[in-house]
């Protein structure tokens, strides 16, 4: 099994992630506010009707792609927030996968959120990374 990766550790593996994306996706990725910390703040829970910290492991804030108008005043810049705690708990409960391929599962997955995709294309991806 491997060993827990730190904040920066998990952050370089997240940035690693988004330097594999394909090019038409990588430039759009990189404008985007990346952050790693430990737990989700209890705003973030409470704006999605969550109690359980530990069920976050992940958070895209921002208007999708998809989305995005000239005419949007954005109240800062899209941000892909993970979750360290939540991220290595599920790791240990799985046992089935390695800490830097879930660390790119929930960074892909964030970033679906930005660029727009539908939850059947990223439920897609999910049954790739199971």
């Amino acid at each position: 099994m491997d060993s827990p990766l730190t904040l920066d550790q998990m952050f370089e593996a997240a940035v690693a992630t988004v330097e594999a994306f394909p090019t038409g996706f990588r430039g759009a990725a990189r404008a985007v506010n990346l952050q790693v910390t430990d737990w989700p703040a209890p705003d973030m829970l409470a704006e999605l009707d969550m109690t359980d910290p530990l069920e976050l492991t992940g958070l895209y804030e921002g208007i999708p792609l998809t989305e995005k108008s000239v005419f949007d005043q954005p109240m800062g810049p899209d941000t892909v927030w993970l979750f360290r705690e939540p991220i290595l708990a599920e790791w240990r409960d799985r046992g089935d996968i390695a800490l830097r391929d879930l660390v790119a599962h929930v960074t892909v997955h964030e970033f679906a959120h930005h660029f727009g995709w539908s939850d059947a294309d990223i439920a897609t991806i999910d049954r790739w990374w199971e």
